[in-house]
């Protein structure tokens, strides 16, 4: 099915009690919008309208959606109110806060806390335009802000699903902020096989590609090290489902050893989290965080030592997806 191009809600108009002050980003399946409420308070208003059931022409406010697509768009709908909720719970300075949500247009809003920064991408290609990289003391802090914030979501069994170097906001003082969660989007998938993924090539784990694969922790450590990856050498890497018929990322990661311009400890680490075997990764995003923080310890920047938290039994861990997945079957 083709995506088709959605017309943003027009700067200036008043909906749910903000004021819609322009389009700030966009995808294939949501709008983001800056926007202020009652008391002037800045915020970020995430709209859902994926563009592959939905069209909204310049001038309407309501999408059109085809009855064909109705049955999985209201799915969708319910999914993303549903994670809305969900996120609204966690209080963490490391996640996305999510302040409000409301129905308005046939559509749900999501209403997140406003930060001043860019996305870890930027950073990225900065470097890469410039043929430099960016450091690794800086790629371990972001890393174990980011893992930190993941330790959070996992505990309260959500999943992030769609973690990659865009989805990672950077506040002015350089602390991570983890955005866009993925959930409802794998939902919508699950029950709609004509949907073509909306994964990011690189950054999704092999089991994302497989219809009714276990889902859980293991999937988002995957994404980290694809992050990590693309944050040390300016490129996402293999993409999983191509990495089942010819596997490069050896000689990558060969490569990287060779050049040293990274720690061992590090690149190792990397390339377990990539490994296409779930259970070949790390099993906690705390193992991931002690690699990191070790390099930060050996310079003394680290600060209190961090406790140990209890790895989830998989059973567990169909998290927010299976809990989406079952409420929209119901529909």
């Amino acid at each position: 099915m083709a995506a088709q191009n959605n017309a943003p809600l027009p700067d200036g108009l008043e909906i749910g009690g903000y004021r819609i002050v322009k389009k700030i980003a966009s995808g294939g399946f949501s709008i983001v919008y800056l926007a202020y409420d009652a008391d002037g308070n800045a915020v970020a208003i995430k709209e859902y309208l994926p563009s592959a059931l939905a069209l909204r022409q310049p001038g309407e406010l309501a999408p059109s959606i085809s009855r064909p697509n109705l049955p999985v768009f209201r799915i969708g709908l319910k999914c993303f109110f549903e994670e809305g909720r969900a996120l609204a719970r966690i209080v963490h300075p490391n996640v996305v806060r999510v302040l409000n949500f409301f129905r308005a247009n046939d559509t749900v809003y999501m209403v997140m806390a406003y930060e001043s920064g860019h996305a870890l991408q930027e950073v990225v290609a900065r470097h890469a335009a410039k043929g430099s990289r960016a450091g690794e003391a800086f790629i371990r802090q972001v890393f174990n802000g980011v893992c930190a914030g993941l330790r959070e979501v996992h505990a309260n069994k959500l999943l992030h699903l769609d973690l990659k170097p865009a989805n990672i906001y950077l506040r002015t003082d350089g602390t991570p902020i983890l955005l866009d969660f993925g959930a409802a989007r794998q939902t919508i998938e699950t029950d709609s096989p004509a949907l073509a993924p909306m994964y990011t090539p690189g950054f999704a784990a092999p089991e994302l590609y497989a219809k009714g694969a276990a889902l859980g922790p293991w999937t988002d450590i995957y994404s980290i090290g694809a992050a990590l990856y693309a944050s040390m050498t300016g490129a996402a890497p293999q993409p999983a489902d191509g990495r089942k018929t010819q596997d490069t990322m050896d000689a990558q990661f060969a490569k990287l050893e060779a050049a040293r311009a990274w720690s061992p400890e590090l690149v190792a680490m990397v390339k377990a989290c990539l490994a296409m075997d779930p259970l070949a990764r790390p099993q906690s995003v705390f193992a991931v965080q002690k690699v990191l923080q070790r390099g930060k310890r050996e310079k003394g920047a680290l600060g209190a030592a961090v406790q140990d938290d209890a790895v989830p039994a998989a059973t567990g861990w169909r998290g927010l997806v299976g809990r989406l997945g079952a409420f929209g079957k119901k529909a």
